[in-house]
């Protein structure tokens, strides 16, 4: 079972329980950037590679998988309990819509093609930044910016598909949910968010910078920033726009070596 989490470091039996507690199949899991907004390197983008058991019903949480299945649960085996199977009942009860499991409107029909073309804008070089380790990224609130511009503020939401599931780690640990991207009445794109904390008092921000990430994620699907995923886009973008520099990190005085974009002064905690 998940054990609930708590700011007090003690655990209790969840009110969910995971599918595969008997498993023991290796999880694989390719490198993440950890950044609260949207990031992006090397034409790829760092996604949690974990099996998970897609079923029909929220009963498939208490059921057992077959032999040798890999869930997510084997790796993340704490739960904030921030996901309530009550009003998944509710929701078939008034004829609602469950966003934690329908895929209603996915892939039915194209959007309008103004629409599209706001989607399809190309990024201005003022949007794009760069992290010191040379990551391009487009700040979190102009993916938002993009959608209220193509579908209009309200039209659009993200919908939680799951609980917060919280891995522990001698110092701090990584949460991660899963989200889709609801437009329209119609689910448009699924991801799963993850963000790192270091103590547990930065859970509740970790929990938006995750929220934050799933939202970068489904936007991919809509073609809003892809050219951050272009590594000719990159390579271009930074040889005119930023330069690699030997800077001082003020705490150790030591020197490194880090990106930055050519119009920005050195930031702390560098100095030249």
């Amino acid at each position: 079972m998940f054990e609930a989490f708590n700011s007090s470091g003690n655990t209790g039996a969840s009110k969910s329980t995971s599918t595969a507690n008997n498993s023991k199949n290796d999880v694989s899991e390719s490198t993440a950037s950890s950044s609260v907004g949207s990031k992006s390197g090397k034409g790829m983008d760092p996604v949690i590679n974990i099996n998970r058991d897609f079923s029909s019903s929220a009963k498939s949480f208490n059921s057992e998988t077959k032999p040798g299945a890999t869930t997510i649960g084997d790796v993340f085996t704490k739960s904030l309990n921030d996901f309530s199977f009550s009003q998944q009942q509710a929701s078939e009860l008034d004829s609602t819509k469950n966003w934690s499991e329908s895929f209603h409107g996915l892939g039915n029909e194209p959007f309008s093609k103004e629409s599209q073309e706001t989607l399809y804008t190309e990024l201005p070089d003022d949007d794009i930044e760069i992290t010191p380790d040379g990551l391009l990224y487009l700040p979190e609130i102009k993916y938002r910016r993009i959608l209220n511009r193509a579908f209009g503020a309200g039209a659009w939401g993200l919908a939680p598909r799951s609980e917060t599931l919280i891995q522990m780690q001698e110092f701090g640990g990584l949460l991660t949910r899963e989200y889709g991207l609801v437009i329209h009445g119609r689910l448009v794109s699924i991801a799963r968010g993850e963000q790192t904390f270091f103590k547990e008092q930065g859970i509740p921000t970790a929990t938006e910078g995750c929220k934050s990430n799933a939202l970068m994620r489904c936007c991919k699907d809509l073609g809003i920033a892809s050219e951050l995923w272009d590594p000719r886009f990159i390579k271009k973008f930074k040889k005119k726009n930023c330069e690699n520099i030997f800077v001082e990190y003020v705490p150790t005085k030591k020197k490194k070596k880090i990106w930055k974009r050519k119009d920005e002064d050195v930031e702390y905690p560098f100095k030249r």
